[in-house]
């Protein structure tokens, strides 16, 4: 899946470093998180055990991604996984920082869940976070993107779009030639906003023709939103 450029990234930006250890289990996942059909979706996931600051060394951390006694995601590289998620998912998450974000690409109509994160520590501790399952909202089609544009001696207009896959964002396009600039921002922990802005100045023959922002997302669907440009 060529995942692998992206691993830097979501360990650093999905979800923030657990600053003290708490004495109990617990992990911080959405319960809910709307995905697109096709496309991909990252899990954010942090968690903690029990005297993790304790004078014990833990020697390795193996973590799991469960739907109900299937292993979906691993850190484990050799470990085998349920044939309807092999190849489909990529555990991103640095477990000694107690991070356990996973990414699930290919989104099919049954992968509703719920998921569950399990660890296993070297000093023999074990947890499954059965309780705090994370369900996925399965979304058939995509919306249009939100369009907006201002006029005055240019033309600047933008296109923005949420969705919940960073590691692979989805690609807005515009119909007319420009200055082009795109930022990706976090709205919350499992939500990001990809924003296209094109500026350029109007010709006569650009009057009452339709200005397109075009979205394509991972696994091929796309959605269109056009406004006329009145000069």
């Amino acid at each position: 899946m060529q995942l692998e450029f992206w691993l830097l990234f979501l360990c650093v930006q999905v979800i923030p470093h657990v600053q003290s250890a708490k004495k109990t289990w617990t992990v911080s996942v959405p319960p809910r998180i709307p995905a697109l059909q096709s496309c991909c979706v990252v899990i954010p996931c942090s968690y903690s055990y029990p005297d993790a600051n304790r004078k014990g060394i833990q020697h390795w951390w193996r973590g799991f991604w469960k739907k109900g006694n299937q292993i979906i995601s691993t850190n484990l590289p050799h470990r085998e996984l349920s044939k309807e998620y092999r190849q489909r998912t990529m555990f991103l998450g640095d477990l000694r920082s107690r991070n356990c974000t996973m990414l699930l690409d290919g989104v099919r109509s049954t992968d509703t869940g719920p998921f569950y994160f399990a660890i296993e520590l070297s000093l023999g501790m074990r947890f499954s976070y059965i309780k705090n399952a994370v369900t996925i909202d399965i979304i058939r089609e995509p919306k249009p993107p939100s369009l907006s544009v201002q006029v005055s001696d240019k033309i600047t207009a933008s296109c923005s779009v949420t969705h919940s896959c960073p590691a692979m964002p989805p690609k807005l396009s515009w119909n007319h030639r420009g200055s082009i600039t795109q930022r990706s921002k976090k709205r919350n922990e499992w939500k990001w906003e990809m924003v296209s802005t094109v500026t350029f100045t109007p010709l006569l023959s650009d009057f009452n023709k339709t200005l397109t922002c075009t979205v394509k997302y991972r696994g091929g669907k796309v959605a269109q939103n056009s406004t006329i440009i009145h000069i």
